[in-house]
């Protein structure tokens, strides 16, 4: 590993991969298996296709389709030649694919099979975009991938790089405005590769070149690009999956010796509800990495008897390139209060809980947890005062993010700040409510809203989604969280929805359930 620890970029990464590992399988996709040295000479390939093409150092390209091990040569062939990739969320309608390509005013696009009517349909809305070149065929008037990346040489570009030059742009699925696009260098990447020395990593985190990873999530959010990019890194074995799909986890996991995967808590909970999940053998699987959103205890039980392995929750975002805090699997452990944490930071990270006016707050109180390290995002592209105000001038990036830290350093996090109700004075976290609501047997899932009260400005309104064949009362509910949550946290009132609105990431969208409620209002606080 000491050849990596002396990268400061991942271009350089990528040759010293293909160096100390030449042979080794880098990336396994659907049958295809790419080495370590065909990687780094089919990535020179790509760099020197787009330089061909006139796509200048620091411009961005566009990526819409699923995972792919050709979008891993196109992440890592672009950066050799200073070039940013943009992967566009394959989920989002016409209009919201348009807008993403638009605003990185990508000269060129690839497209997945699964997407190449959609982008006929939208090209006009594309101006910016010279070329289009499909990753599999199935376009007769665009160029194919494999084809054009074939035509063009396999010796090294030789462009230099910077470890501050952008190596990605994701786009944050916001949940409101329209979505931003998070600058990532190559730094940001290496400083959560490098950060402590190997002796102080836990066990979870570190690596072997025995090690084969899950890339199961998707590549327009950090949890499949920034994985797949780990995999590399670490000299491991990377498995990619084309999308998600439960019953096909199962496969990996038995077929191709899977050590570590991540997954967000949604998609274990479809895992461990095939019925054939107790039949598989566990016994390769080392960790299961997962975060994203809240876990249900129960859910996370049922994992950990299934399963058999470690699991670590992680929390990050987009900003911070992925994770920032942990809770290990030792801290798994059914009734500690850590339990119900995101864990401590990571080696290399600074938490810190600030209140309105930027002060740090002392253990147990609540406010917007900030974070300063070098994996802090480079900015917003083109967003000068979005970038402001969530990167300060003193480093320390805000989450937008609500929660407080215990003695021992533990993160608890409560929800996004502006979801927060302000009933009678009162700060109340929709998640805590929501956790309550949640510890009933028959119980799905709940979302917390608040909705204008004349008396107390804010009432607290819970939309819950029953589990199948089970029913319960607007009463039974508000009389259960009584007896778990503060009485000016129960809700007030409760609707039952056959299912909750979520955005293409999986979040809910609190605003469709709040909007009916704040029609004619001109502002969401009362």
């Amino acid at each position: 590993m000491s050849a990596s620890q002396e990268s400061t970029d991942l271009v350089h990464m990528v040759r010293e991969r293909a160096r100390t590992r030449g042979d080794a399988i880098a990336y396994e996709f659907e049958g295809r298996q790419t080495s370590f040295a065909e990687f780094n000479v089919r990535t020179n390939r790509v760099a020197n296709a787009l330089i061909a093409m006139d796509v200048k150092p620091g411009e961005r390209i566009a990526y819409l389709g699923k995972n792919s091990d050709f979008y891993f040569e196109l992440l890592m062939g672009a950066m050799k030649a200073k070039v940013v990739m943009a992967p566009v969320n394959w989920r989002l309608a016409g209009p919201e694919i348009a807008f993403i390509v638009g605003d990185c005013k990508a000269p060129v696009l690839f497209v997945g099979p699964e997407f190449i009517t959609q982008v006929r349909n939208i090209k006009p809305q594309l101006p910016d975009v010279r070329t289009i070149i499909t990753t599999e065929g199935g376009a007769p008037e665009w160029q194919d991938f494999i084809a054009w990346r074939d035509a063009a040489s396999g010796d090294d570009p030789k462009v230099a790089i910077s470890p501050k030059d952008i190596a990605i742009q994701l786009y944050t699925s916001g949940t409101t405005g329209k979505p931003k696009g998070a600058m990532l260098s190559h730094a940001n990447f290496l400083n959560l590769a490098t950060a402590g020395n190997a002796a102080e990593k836990p066990e979870w985190n570190k690596w072997t070149t025995d090690d084969v990873s899950l890339v199961a999530m998707p590549v327009f959010h950090i949890g499949g690009s920034g994985w797949g990019v780990l995999g590399i890194y670490h000299g491991a074995r990377s498995v990619i999956a084309r999308e998600f799909d439960p019953t096909k986890v199962l496969d990996f996991i038995e077929q191709s010796g899977v050590t570590k995967l991540f997954m967000v808590p949604a998609a274990m909970q479809f895992v461990v509800r095939q019925p054939r999940a107790r039949q598989v053998d566990f016994s390769r699987l080392k960790h299961m990495l997962y975060g994203a959103s809240p876990i249900p205890a129960a859910l996370l039980k049922e994992c950990i008897e299934v399963f058999k392995c470690g699991f670590v929750q992680l929390y990050g975002m987009t900003e911070t390139t992925g994770t920032i805090v942990a809770l290990p699997p030792e801290d798994h452990v059914e009734g500690l209060e850590r339990m119900r944490s995101a864990g401590k930071a990571l080696p290399g990270i600074e938490l810190a809980i600030l209140d309105p006016d930027g002060n740090q707050l002392p253990p147990r109180q609540v406010g917007e947890i900030a974070t300063r390290s070098g994996s802090n995002m480079a900015g917003y592209w083109n967003l000068p005062e979005a970038t402001a105000r969530t990167l300060g001038s003193d480093g320390w990036l805000r989450t937008g993010d609500a929660g407080y830290m215990d003695e021992d350093g533990y993160l608890y996090i409560h929800d996004r700040i502006k979801d927060m109700i302000i009933s009678g004075g009162e700060n109340i976290y929709p998640a805590e409510v929501e956790s309550a609501i949640c510890d009933h047997p028959d119980v799905a899932e709940a979302a917390v809203i608040g909705i204008p009260d004349d008396k107390w400005g804010e009432a607290v309104k819970a939309v819950v989604v029953m589990k199948p064949g089970k029913q319960a009362s607007a009463t039974d509910i508000i009389n259960f969280t009584r007896e778990r949550i503060a009485g000016f946290k129960t809700p007030k009132s409760v609707d039952f929805l056959e299912a909750l609105p979520r955005n293409p990431s999986g979040k809910i969208l609190r605003r469709n359930l709040r909007e009916p409620y704040w029609a004619g209002k001109d502002r969401q606080v009362n």
